[in-house]
Order: structure tokens, then C-alpha cells, then sequence
């Protein structure tokens, strides 16, 4: 999670969150923060571009027994994803309360009706992980 924060840092124009994709044995082999803006791309979230990227590495895009680490609790969009690329374990840090689809707003990722999803521990370094939000958008409404 530490290096998915840093990642979300280097983010100035974006929100910042930052998704790290790691191997079946634990390393990472991808990486990417936000670019909607800079992309003028509506799916910029860095969990998508963690997710083709990994594919791309990995010649698959069936990512199982992958793990993703993020610092925000992924979208319904994000989460869908996630189910199509059958990633194994989900980790995130800040809950998204009002559009969270890991167990906040919506539970996509243990929709039993999508099938089998993966494991999600949610909350990991999550008061680092909502500062980093809290900072950029107390910046951006001054």
C-alpha cells in the first residue's frame, strides 16, 4: 500500500489515487494513478490502467490469482473490471462512502449473482490514504 500512496502522490492535476498490480508470486508488474484529466478519458482510473497494463505483461487479460492495491475502494466501473479480469484479492485503503463498490456504497466485488469474486480487505493505511484525498481537494475548494 505504501507504494501505491507514493504513486498517488506524484498525481497534481488528478485525484489522487494510486493502483499497484502484483504477480501470483507477490510482485509488482504494474503500476498507475489517475489520468482522466490529462487523458480526457471518462475510465482514467488508475485501477483500470493497472488492470491493461497488467494484461499486456502478463499476455492475459484473465489476471487470476493477481492482486490489486489501491488507495481508494474502487468504483462500479473499477469493480467490473476487476471481476472480468478475475483478480484474485482486492486491497484498498480509503473507503469511498458515497460511490464505493467494495462493500460502502454498493458490494459488487461480493455480488454472489456476478459469481465468484475476489477476497477484499478493505481500510489498509486508510488515514494516510483519505488525507491524500482530503489535502487535494481542500487545495482545489479553497
Amino acid at each position: 500500500m505504501r507504494r501505491a500512496i507514493e504513486h498517488a502522490r506524484q498525481s497534481k492535476s488528478e485525484v489522487p489515487v494510486g493502483a499497484i498490480l502484483l504477480s501470483p508470486e507477490g510482485e509488482a508488474i504494474a503500476s498507475a494513478v489517475n489520468n482522466r484529466e490529462a487523458s480526457q478519458d471518462p475510465t482514467g482510473h488508475a485501477e483500470i490502467l493497472a488492470l491493461r497494463d497488467g494484461g499486456q505483461i502478463m499476455g492475459d487479460w484473465r489476471l487470476e490469482d493477481c492482486t490489486l492495491v489501491v488507495t481508494l475502494e474502487p468504483c462500479v466501473m473499477c469493480s467490473g473490471a476487476i471481476l472480468e479480469a478475475r483478480i484474485s484479492k482486492v486491497i484498498f485503503g480509503a473507503y469511498d462512502l458515497p460511490k464505493g463498490a467494495a462493500g460502502s456504497a454498493y458490494d459488487v466485488l461480493r455480488d454472489p449473482r456476478l459469481g465468484v469474486g475476489p477476497e477484499v480487505i478493505g481500510g489498509v493505511l486508510e488515514t494516510e490514504c483519505a488525507e491524500l484525498l482530503s489535502n487535494f481537494f481542500g487545495e482545489q475548494r479553497p
